[in-house]
């Protein structure tokens, strides 16, 4: 068996859908024999786990199943191993650069609060 990192994808609708289209982006990691195996699992998962729920003003919210749109070998599972990887092309690279160490910087600043205080 082989291990996958399978991108599935979800749109988020809530009430009557009147609002900026959302979308759930999943990275999954798959146990599969090949690849085509790890794409069917996927689309399984994703069928399997669309859902429909009542929020907390009473409308309707559904997470619908788009797609699996990517299928990416792991090589290996060992600490610092590559997982996944994205380039992104921009024309503001200053905004890119920024945007992306005000998020390191939002993480670095989390406070983890300790799991006996939370029951």
């Amino acid at each position: 068996m082989n291990w996958y990192i399978v991108k599935i994808i979800y749109r988020i609708i809530s009430g009557n859908g009147n609002h900026t289209a959302q979308f759930d982006e999943q990275l999954r990691l798959i146990s599969a024999a090949n690849q085509q195996a790890a794409f069917e699992k996927g689309n399984g998962i994703g069928t399997s786990e669309q859902s429909d729920f009542l929020n907390e003003k009473k409308e309707r919210v559904t997470w619908e199943f788009i797609a699996v749109t990517e299928v990416n070998l792991v090589n290996s599972l060992e600490d610092g191993a590559e997982l996944y990887y994205n380039i992104h092309e921009t024309g503001n690279a200053a905004l890119y650069i920024e945007t992306a160490k005000h998020r390191s910087d939002l993480l670095a600043n989390r406070r983890v609060m300790p799991i006996s205080l939370l029951k």
